[in-house]
């Protein structure tokens, strides 16, 4: 691989972020960005997604339309906005107006885009000498009552003369595409389905013969009456074989008198129970009488029998499979049917679209339309410069130096809102697919990552919430909070993950004792629970053995089990033990306070403050080191984000970030409870001041506790060991005494 060539432009560097970053200020640098060594950009990638930031301004940087924005695309973009515009500082200026006189008309591209402004302010019907952003974000009203716009669909308006005009429309009720203008027009391959479904439609007309008709123009809806009696019919004369099959079938397969009773109200209503009775009362020689049909399919009977001309009163199966077959040659024509999609236009109409003719002419205007492709384009090319205009800057200030990010007026464009929560805001929230913990927690940050749900807009989506403040007892997984958007528009937002980091030295300074607290809590909640169990396990074994034995055994087993249950050496071990930790601390407490005897006040508050820094100690120094190298990188990271420069969040800039609450002090309005108060303070001051002050004279004067008086050091003399067979000295009361 080449190596890189030396950076030649005086590039301009400041420290932002813990890191030393380069200064984008003016257009001149936009203009050098391909000349920036990339190992000095702090982003090399990043996802369109998920971002605070116009979305069409998005797309058109990402080239290649991969989701993801890279640094080649960013300097192609740059390069490119740079030739178009005279002065490249107007991107500094972040306006959403552009010159006409700005457009750089020596390059081929500027002065095309110029032309293509020009043309849509007069398609506007604006006559002024610049452009806005305004003017260019809506394709419909630029490009409406256009006869040509290049996209390859001619509409009605596309036509000179009235008959072709209704002819496209005619094609577009049937198959259509929108038009930049936004009206349904046709494209070529439209027109190509279209007249080849009228030829299909017509032949396959043309192919039907006589006996495809065979009851005349009446076919069809004759057709239409059988198909509609057909399973009904095949119900009957199945429900009549059973009966001549078996006569005691009869009241099964005959009409359900109950349920036409249970019909409620007015039967006229009930058309719908009473035509799943059967079609007429089953019979064992399979004969339909016409005239005693349900009262339900009276009407499709009658129907049937007028289109198709019976004359019967009766009608048996095999008439009815007769009447059937002579549909045949009509149902297999229809099953050969082509061009259905123009049937509803009528033969008539299609024979005299196919007559007229007008495919070629058609296709022209599609070719006419096409030729102004290019103009097309690039007037939609005009609303990418003014779109780059006015976001470009800032997106540089997000991708190459991260400024906006540290800046107290602005906002990252991946700070997604704001989040409320325990007394608590904050703005560091960022849009994520999903919890990252094991990735995100390389950032030595406190994380809560959040499920976002608003009903009222259709929305969810997941964030991460860094907080840099406060203190985290409160927080949980399963806890509610409510988030805002940029936009304003509020969520309800609940915590699914924890990414547990220290917040502050403060919260540091307490967790020893915290956790020393919550442990003892859970084991005296573990340790009553646990004997409340056994106990009730207990009485629940004694009961069932006092009621299941005889009454001297239950004297004996009660005997027993209290000889078992009550150790006198085991709870004299008990004792014994807790007697010695109970000396054990009072002599602590009294080596203790002897020693505090002999300090001055200020010397006793030192070895207080040396005890809490022993205990607190190591906890703040951890705090202390993680809270200075919290870095946001590995959030992003874990979104998507390629970062390639530490983005650190000291405590200093952690507390702009998050805001906790402040109230304000009170006073109590009642006079009566604005009193007691008074007197609850006082005593507790008094108190506090008395217990004070006789632990300093105690201190102070040594009354409390004796010191203990400096005894003689015993010569040592040297033993002499005592013969073996020396006799035992008995002491007497004399020598006890001595």
């Amino acid at each position: 691989m080449k190596k890189p060539a030396k950076n030649t432009y005086p590039w301009t560097f400041a420290p932002v972020g813990g890191t030393v970053r380069v200064k984008i200020q003016s257009g001149e640098d936009i203009r050098h960005l391909g000349e920036l060594d990339r190992k000095m950009w702090t982003v090399l990638s990043c996802p369109v997604k998920n971002l605070e930031f116009d979305p069409a301004c998005l797309g058109y940087i990402d080239v290649d339309a991969d989701g993801k924005i890279r640094v080649d695309e960013v300097i192609a973009t740059a390069k490119w906005i740079t030739s178009i515009l005279k002065d490249p500082d107007i991107l500094l200026k972040e306006s959403d107006t552009l010159q006409l006189d700005d457009f750089n008309a020596e390059d081929p591209v500027g002065a095309r885009l110029q032309s293509s402004a020009r043309q849509i302010l007069n398609n506007l019907g604006i006559k002024k000498d610049s452009i806005s952003l305004e003017d260019t974000s809506d394709n419909v009203r630029i490009f409406a009552g256009t006869q040509f716009n290049g996209d390859g669909i001619i509409t009605p308006a596309s036509a000179s003369d009235e008959a072709t005009s209704k002819l496209i429309e005619t094609i577009a009720g049937i198959a259509s595409a929108v038009d930049r203008s936004g009206v349904p027009g046709i494209t070529a391959e439209h027109i190509d389905a279209f007249y080849a479904a009228c030829a299909d439609y017509a032949q396959w007309q043309k192919d039907a013969t006589k006996e495809v008709f065979a009851f005349g123009d009446k076919t069809a809806d004759a057709y239409a009456a059988v198909k509609a009696l057909e399973d009904k019919m095949a119900d009957y004369f199945m429900r009549c074989k059973l009966i001549g099959f078996d006569a005691a079938t009869a009241a099964a397969v005959d009409v359900n008198v109950d349920k036409i009773a249970a019909i409620e109200g007015s039967l006229a209503s009930a058309s719908e129970e009473i035509a799943q009775q059967p079609l007429a009362k089953p019979t064992a020689d399979c004969v339909l009488d016409i005239k005693s049909v349900n009262p339900a399919w009276k009407a499709a009977v009658d129907a049937l029998v007028e289109l198709t001309g019976w004359k019967k009163d009766q009608i048996t199966e095999a008439d009815w499979a007769t009447l059937c077959s002579q549909f045949a040659p009509y149902t297999a024509w229809l099953a050969e049917k082509k061009g259905a999609e123009v049937e509803a236009l009528g033969l008539d109409a299609v024979k005299a679209i196919l007559k007229e003719d007008k495919k070629a002419a058609l296709l022209e205007l599609i070719e006419k339309d096409k030729a102004e492709e290019a103009n097309a384009l690039s007037i939609e090319e005009v609303d990418k410069v003014l779109r780059l205009e006015k976001y470009f800057y800032r997106f540089l200030n997000n991708y190459v130096v991260l400024s906006d990010f540290y800046a107290k007026d602005k906002k990252a464009m991946f700070q997604a809102g704001r989040l409320f929560i325990d007394q608590r805001s904050t703005d560091l929230c960022i849009k994520v697919d999903g919890p990252s913990p094991e990735i995100s927690s390389l950032s030595g940050m406190y994380i809560l990552y959040c499920t976002c749900t608003s009903e009222k807009l259709g929305k969810s989506f997941n964030i991460a919430a860094v907080l840099t403040d406060g203190d985290v007892d409160g927080l949980r997984e399963g806890k509610n909070a409510v988030f805002y958007d940029r936009d304003g528009n509020d969520y309800t937002a609940k915590v699914i993950a924890i990414v547990d980091n220290p917040i502050s030295v403060r919260q540091a300074f307490w967790s020893p004792y915290k956790k020393v607290a919550r442990m003892i809590s859970d084991k005296i909640d573990k340790s009553a629970a646990e004997k409340n169990e056994k106990s009730l396990s207990d009485l629940t074994d004694k009961a069932d053995t006092a009621t299941s034995t005889k009454l001297e055994g239950d004297g004996k087993e009660a005997a027993k089990s209290a000889t078992s249950s009550f150790d006198i050496a085991k709870f004299a071990g008990i004792f014994a033990a807790i007697g010695m930790a109970i000396g054990f601390i009072g002599q602590f407490l009294v080596a203790v306070v002897q020693g505090a005897a002999r300090l001055k006040i200020w010397e006793l508050l030192l070895v207080i403050v040396g005890i809490l820094l022993l205990i607190s100690g190591p906890s703040m120094f951890i705090a202390w080191r993680k809270l200075r190298k919290r870095d946001l990188g590995p959030v992003l990271n874990a979104n998507g984000w390629a970062i390639n420069a530490k983005s650190l969040v000291n405590v200093r800039f952690g507390k702009t970030l998050t805001s906790l609450a402040k109230f304000p002090k009170l006073t109590a309005v009642d006079s009566a409870a604005r009193k007691k108060r008074f007197w609850r303070w006082f005593c507790g001051i008094v108190i506090c001041l008395v217990v004070a002050g006789c632990v300093y004279w105690c201190l102070s004067s040594g009354k409390c506790f004796k010191k203990a008086e400096a005894q003689p050091e015993a010569p040592q003399e040297q033993v002499e060991e005592a013969p073996a067979a020396a006799e035992p000295v008995v002491e007497t009361p004399e020598t006890v005494e001595e």
